[in-house]
């Protein structure tokens, strides 16, 4: 669909926005790690929310204590009316209990979107029947709204996993509204088959992680993900000419420096790479 990705400076708090319908046409805001918000056509969906601090809680006192570097931009209380929530896969700051569960109750009528693979995971920390759920593995496609569909993509957490039916344990979701394409890959690393997989469905926007992954790391449970260079490589790969980079600024051992991503942007003609950032959003200007 023709047309560009623009960056709009917030004149409130996003909490303030939240308050009000979704907008009729495309706004994507960050809520932190791989975490957003989009509003299109009237509906407003979120995607691997971490909203709270559970994990410094799991790990306070240990070597990597998940200590957060910025707050969350909204608490759950403040996330207005959500259509649709979705996780790619079952990492706790990807699917998050203490986020999901009042997320869910305060949205009784809200669909969960989780991988198949990760089921009992999601029910465990959802604590929503899975009749709320909706079910999905890499190339099925759940038709949400008229003008909105969501197609499952592949992701590889440094390896491609599948439960033993053969379903993905990671996913992406590229959304399709009314032939807007915006592609979340899922934490990914690059894989055989993955830039074919994702050329096909010509992408707007990708949003893509680029902290990037390291050995030490991994060999402790750990996994990575695209590292910037990659993630560019990628967009540039597949033709999408707009990229949003995420999953950093959270956690310290696992990141990548706002000012490499700025310089990497200052210097890249295409794709044209936006950082995400909170006090703005995203928004879909036809051209």
């Amino acid at each position: 669909m023709s047309g560009r990705l623009v960056e709009l400076e917030l004149d409130c708090p996003l909490a303030k926005i939240l308050r009000s319908p979704p907008t009729s046409g495309i706004r994507i805001y960050w809520l932190g790690q791989a975490g957003f918000i989009i509003e299109a056509l009237g509906k407003r969906i979120i995607i691997d929310p971490y909203l709270s601090d559970s994990l410094a809680e799991k790990y306070r006192g240990t070597e990597r204590p998940h200590t957060r570097l910025m707050p969350p931009p909204v608490t759950v209380d403040e996330t207005g009316v959500i259509d649709l929530v979705l996780c790619t896969h079952a990492h706790t700051d990807h699917m998050d209990p203490d986020t999901l569960k009042p997320l869910l109750q305060q949205n009784p009528r809200t669909n969960l979107i989780v991988p198949r693979a990760a089921r009992s995971q999601a029910v465990d920390r959802s604590g929503v029947a899975e009749d709320r759920m909706i079910l999905l593995s890499g190339g099925e496609i759940f038709s949400f709204r008229q003008g909105i569909t969501v197609t499952a993509t592949r992701a590889a957490h440094e390896t491609l996993e599948t439960d033993p039916e053969g379903n993905n344990r990671f996913l992406g979701y590229v959304f399709d509204f009314d032939g807007v394409k915006i592609w979340h890959s899922g934490d990914c690393v690059p894989f055989p088959g993955l830039e074919n997989e994702i050329y096909a469905l010509h992408p707007d926007v990708a949003l893509l992680p680029v902290n990037g992954r390291r050995t030490d790391l991994s060999q402790n449970g750990v996994p990575g993900n695209f590292s910037l260079k990659e993630a560019i490589s990628l967009a540039r790969s597949i033709g999408c000419p707009h990229m949003v980079a995420h999953h950093y600024g959270l956690f310290a051992f696992n990141t990548e420096r706002p000012e490499v991503i700025d310089a990497a942007a200052q210097s890249t003609k295409s794709p044209v790479i936006h950082r995400a950032r909170q006090g703005i959003a995203f928004t879909w200007t036809r051209i």
